[in-house]
């Protein structure tokens, strides 16, 4: 969907341009020093829920010249054995990250196949190592859409220092790692729940404000202070007038809009720029895992990966 030309959309597709023209850059002078990086995607059982995404990482680990594969797994699988095949993959020294693509079967554990993940080769940021990092202000392997979140708030120019924040949605994995990573850039963060007794009065105060609740249209033009920015991270299906299906956030973008100098859309805010932060941490996991080579076997320009 094209968005009109409104300089209050902050467009999470060209700062994903210049991410991974970066990666590309650092993916090709690793590949000749004999370090290529490479991503390996699991897929548990029906792979048609996850398709469009893994065909989406494919197509951009391409444009970033990192390799990219995918296996695939029968959806009876033990969670033992998909451990098994996980710690075959973290001992691999070709595989420089491992993605998970949710759903997985009820039966296996998300967080048992995050836990995993060796946290050199978690290139999602979901391992509890790497959200724990966070809290001591190791940000460079943060979760893809949290730290796509923030990367768009810093688009905006505005000084995170005292910056009034409140965050709507306490998630691992989004909510509360966007809160770490703005404390870390010295922002005033609030963090807005289910038991929050008014959202509206913590919102209504918000320089910026991010919401990730998976609740359509939550946020309207009078819980959004006059020239904020707006952070919207829900992706929500609903049926519209005319009876066709349509993406929506949590907010209600066409009102808040009005009053926001800034505003993500949805679709083609936050979600573009998860894929380009994926790639950029698999660069950042590669530097890690070629230090560690360096340390373990003194040899900088060669992996003896075959």
């Amino acid at each position: 969907m094209s968005l009109p030309d409104d300089s209050r959309y902050l467009r999470g597709g060209p700062v994903a341009q210049r991410i991974i023209a970066a990666v590309r850059e650092d993916a090709a002078i690793a590949t000749a020093e004999g370090f290529p990086p490479k991503l390996v995607s699991i897929t548990v059982g029906d792979t048609a829920a996850v398709e469009v995404y893994v065909r989406n990482q494919r197509a951009k680990a391409a444009l970033a010249g990192i390799e990219f594969e995918e296996r695939r797994f029968p959806a009876d699988i033990t969670a033992g054995e998909l451990e098994a095949a996980i710690h075959g993959l973290n001992a691999d020294p070709r595989v420089t990250g491992i993605i998970i693509q949710r759903p997985v079967p009820a039966h296996i554990p998300i967080k048992t196949l995050q836990a995993a993940v060796h946290p050199l080769k978690d290139v999602e940021g979901m391992h509890p190592a790497s959200i724990g990092n966070i809290v001591y202000n190791q940000l460079d392997l943060a979760p893809c859409t949290a730290a796509a979140s923030v990367e768009l708030l810093k688009e905006t120019g505005l000084d995170l220092k005292g910056l009034e924040v409140v965050i709507v949605g306490h998630s691992e994995i989004v909510g509360k790692p966007i809160a770490f990573l703005l404390m870390s850039e010295g922002a005033t963060v609030t963090v807005c729940h289910h038991m929050t007794r008014s959202v509206a009065a913590h919102a209504r105060r918000a320089d910026a404000l991010f919401v990730a609740v998976g609740r359509p249209r939550l946020i309207k033009a009078d819980m959004v202070k006059p020239g904020a920015a707006v952070i919207d991270i829900g992706i929500n299906s609903e049926i519209g007038p005319d009876g066709e299906s349509r993406i929506v956030g949590d907010v209600d973008t066409d009102s808040v809009k009005e009053v926001a100098s800034w505003i993500t859309p949805v679709p083609g805010g936050v979600g573009p720029l998860t894929v380009a932060i994926l790639l950029r941490n698999t660069m950042v996991a590669l530097s890690r895992q070629r230090a560690l080579y360096q340390a373990t076997y003194g040899v900088v320009d060669k992996l003896a990966a075959e």
